[in-house]
């Protein structure tokens, strides 16, 4: 195996001025747990030689890390995925509604983690499955996958910043005519499953941008600076507009069988080489029934 031409199994730096190897490390786009673990199980080349001590780098000398293999961490099942993007740190899947996206245990089935499992396995990708963020069962869109434990790390800073930029496609009920910002207190409610808006919970902000309305009914485009649970259906119930469909904080519909929510944009950083990544899902079939 060329070390240098594999960067699915490593990661590979060129360094530009002279120094130590230990001084490199710390300069690269790795977290420092990342690294730590890479010294301690032998793990990183210079030039594609092994190496055991602190070196002196010179310009030029690529530094590789290699990414350990992993076991599966979900029952592997088949079904065909929607990938939107897909490369050797991370894939892109436009998650269809009714699908779970996250196994509570190892033995449960049926989840998107049960068929990303399987699609890994299918192609040899020797790693666990690490989503990075998630959406309600009922609500489809976009969802990243890290395909090893950096990729996770530098994604998941990211979405704690507020660095990953998160859009959905919603259709309301009523008529908005204007761009609206709520900000308003997220509380869990007293049963546990519920959120409430109140003073006393967490700040959250959402940004509602009608595009296009119809038969009562709104299709907006919803951003999340926040990443609260049920954030946009809490917020669009306060304001009195709740999304066509929903049972817990609207109505059920007898036109769809769920929410009408996707998440269709996602915007940030590569993990590998920090380009721009702008990325955007299809809608479903049943909120395209809808607009009309």
């Amino acid at each position: 195996m060329d070390i240098l031409k594999d960067d699915f199994n490593f990661y590979h730096f060129t360094v530009d001025k002279a120094m130590k190897n230990k001084e490199f490390l710390k300069k690269i786009n790795l977290s420092s747990r990342y690294i730590r673990r890479s010294v301690r199980e032998k793990n990183i080349f210079v030039n594609g030689k092994l190496i055991l001590q602190n070196l002196d780098l010179k310009p030029g000398d690529i530094v590789s890390i290699k990414i350990e293999e992993e076991e599966l961490n979900a029952i592997a099942e088949e079904k065909e995925l929607d990938i939107v993007y897909e490369d050797n740190d991370l894939l892109i899947v436009n998650k269809e509604p009714g699908i779970i996206a996250h196994a509570v245990n190892v033995e449960q089935r049926g989840t998107l983690s049960n068929y990303l499992a399987g699609y890994f396995l299918k192609n040899n990708i020797k790693r666990k499955i690490r989503l990075v963020n998630r959406l309600d069962r009922d609500t489809s869109g976009l969802i990243i996958v890290a395909k090893n434990s950096n990729a996770h790390s530098q994604l998941a800073k990211q979405m704690e910043e507020g660095k990953i930029i998160k859009k959905y496609m919603a259709i309301l009920e009523g008529v908005i005519d204007r761009e609206t910002i709520i900000e308003k207190n997220i509380l869990r409610s007293e049963d546990g499953i519920k959120r409430i808006v109140d003073q006393r919970g967490q700040y959250a902000k959402t940004l509602v941008k009608p595009i296009k309305t119809f038969n009562n009914m709104t299709l907006a485009e919803v951003q999340l600076f926040t990443g609260r649970t049920h954030q946009i259906r809490v917020h669009l119930n306060y304001i009195g507009h709740s999304l066509v469909g929903d049972p817990l904080y609207g109505n059920p519909s007898p036109i769809i069988k769920r929410q009408a929510l996707h998440s269709y944009y996602l915007k940030f950083n590569h993990p590998r080489t920090n380009k721009i990544l702008e990325i955007k899902g299809e809608l479903p079939c049943d909120m395209k029934a809808l607009i009309v």
